[in-house]
């Protein structure tokens, strides 16, 4: 099986923003596709080379059945196919994991990833039930009510995360003390030096927030919107959110807006397409788990130690280390077990204070660890991340 390498430079996020902010009104699939054809012009990208797109996505917008299909149109790809991929919050690490094994399936040379998603007013769903009392049918507010429950565990997000504070003796002071720690590192990534501020290395700044009809500017970003500003003060006022809990609003991430996109493809192609030809960015490896039931915050362990495992490296080989931490205590445990600072995991950001719309948090968290590994040297970078049912997946970069 042939690797898969990322192109320098071959990738790009919106802000991010808090729902119910700026990119509230935006269909999420016309609005990535736009961004995506913005991309491909300002980056003087020919459509055609591409092959093969993955489209990831996991909350319904109007007509999203058409899918991958549809946004390439939109985008001035009507060339490519290619599927919807809805993994829960491992969308990302899965539409590259799909990427790549059509690559190293020799079906693919050169596959254009997107991933997108509005949390801001999810869609009201009724499903009919001819059994029903008097026919009557069922409904459900896909964002909220998947939120608030697991199915199959019948509890929500938060109280698996006090299940594994409470496994791994986590305090609520431990947890604002690293909460500061990624507060300060998200900072890093907003300050200028020559050459702009981190974030300028991938995100599209200034960027322009359209109407609707994409007609007209309405406002102009700088950056992420939404972004809590915290300190110790603020933070030993909270109560935790659960009775007898220690998870406070403080110590975990919060709902948000944006889309993400990267390009995946053989080694000749990412050569050809990077913007740095000294850079050559290989993905290593793959991990998945699943924990046992009610313990989501624990599966990126298992995850992680597979990827490890698959790319033949040890947790000591890696570099920089990114997570998506819907969180802290994912960090914390993650940490723990994993024997790492976990004061030096997710510099210049991550999921807890940029947000999280879901399909592209963790893209964007790849993208980061992509610069942060650039910035020194090169080495083995490491992205996990949870997802809703107790799952996990984990990706293995390697940067020269």
């Amino acid at each position: 099986m042939g690797e898969t390498y990322i192109p320098y430079g071959g990738y790009w996020t919106t802000p991010f923003v808090k729902w119910q902010g700026s990119l509230a009104h935006l269909h999420s699939v016309e609005f990535a596709a736009r961004v995506t054809k913005r991309v491909l012009a300002d980056k003087r990208l020919d459509a055609r080379q591409f092959d093969y797109g993955v489209l990831g996505m996991t909350i319904p917008q109007k007509s999203c059945f058409y899918g991958l299909p549809w946004l390439m149109g939109m985008a001035g790809a009507e060339h490519i196919g290619g599927p919807v991929i809805s993994q829960a919050c491992a969308t990302s690490a899965r539409v590259m994991a799909t990427a790549s094994r059509e690559i190293q399936a020799g079906q693919a040379e050169c596959v254009l990833t997107v991933t997108t998603d509005r949390l801001s007013n999810g869609p009201h769903i009724y499903y009919p039930n001819p059994v029903g009392p008097g026919g009557t049918g069922i409904t459900e507010d896909w964002v909220m009510s998947n939120f608030n429950q697991d199915p199959y565990v019948k509890c929500d997000m938060t109280t698996t995360a006090e299940n594994c504070a409470k496994k791994w003796s986590v305090s609520t002071a431990e947890q604002h003390e690293i909460v500061l720690r990624r507060y300060e590192q998200y900072q890093q990534a907003l300050e200028k030096k020559e050459g702009g501020s981190f974030q300028q290395k991938y995100m599209l700044l200034p960027f322009d927030v359209p109407d609707q009809r994409y007609r007209k500017t309405l406002k102009t970003l700088e950056g992420d919107e939404g972004i809590a500003v915290t300190s110790a003060g603020k933070m030993a006022g909270l109560k935790p959110v659960q009775e007898n809990g220690t998870i406070t609003f403080a110590g975990q991430t919060h709902p948000a807006d944006g889309n993400a996109g990267m390009i995946i493809a053989t080694e000749p192609k990412a050569r050809e397409l990077g913007s740095d030809p000294h850079v050559t960015i290989r993905i290593v490896a793959y991990g998945q788990a699943r924990e046992k039931p009610a313990y989501m915050p624990a599966a990126p362990i298992p995850a992680s130690r597979r990827a490890l495992a698959a790319a033949g490296i040890s947790i000591k080989e890696v570099k920089a280390i990114k997570s998506h931490n819907p969180f802290i205590v994912n960090d914390i445990i993650f940490a723990k077990e994993m024997g790492v600072d976990v004061m030096e995991m997710n510099n210049y950001g991550c999921s807890l204070i940029w947000g999280h719309p879901q399909g592209p948090t963790g893209m964007r968290a790849v993208i980061e660890l992509i610069e942060e590994l650039a910035l020194k040297g090169g080495g083995y970078g490491l992205f996990h991340g949870c997802a809703a049912g107790d799952t996990a997946m984990a990706v293995v970069i390697h940067v020269s």
